[in-house]
């Protein structure tokens, strides 16, 4: 049998509770993608272009460090969660994807919006790790019932 994990960045909780639904169904164990320097209600405001998530948005090469690593090492598939943030994954999310190495591992990102869809997420974050990693394309769970979850979990054949 497979063992997973659910890494997941939240703010707000929306995502950190799919996260929690997704770990019910498949079983996996949770772990939350944290910054070292936790984010502030200013740092969040996307509509002040100098709050911390904006510059760090605007800047491909910033990568906030993480709280912690996961010891991936018995992990086989690595579901990877967060809010979409200018159409594609915050930045912390490609520290995550960047601090291990997931040759062999089968990564499933998944994510939450308050209104956009999955951008460019499926053409932006599988350069965040090697190419022998086994990447699937992004699914936007907003909504998903338990039983949904588990469809699309199962129509992955893992």
């Amino acid at each position: 049998m497979k063992k997973n994990l659910i890494a997941y960045f939240s703010c707000s909780g929306v995502t950190r509770q799919a996260a929690q639904r997704l770990a019910e169904v498949t079983g996996g164990e949770l772990f939350e993608i944290q910054p070292e320097v936790p984010y502030t209600a200013a740092d969040l405001n996307w509509r002040d272009a100098q709050s911390r998530s904006t510059r760090e948005m605007k800047d491909p090469q910033c990568r906030p460090s993480m709280a912690k690593q996961p010891d991936l090492q018995d992990v086989d598939v690595v579901f990877v969660g967060f809010p979409v943030w200018w159409y594609t994954a915050p930045s912390i999310v490609r520290t995550f994807l960047e601090s291990a190495d997931f040759s062999g591992k089968t990564v499933v990102p998944f994510c939450t919006s308050g209104g956009s869809g999955t951008g460019k997420i499926d053409h932006e974050l599988p350069q965040s790790c090697s190419d022998q990693t086994h990447w699937r394309s992004c699914r936007l769970v907003n909504g998903m019932s338990q039983a949904e979850l588990k469809e699309w979990v199962d129509s992955l054949a893992l």
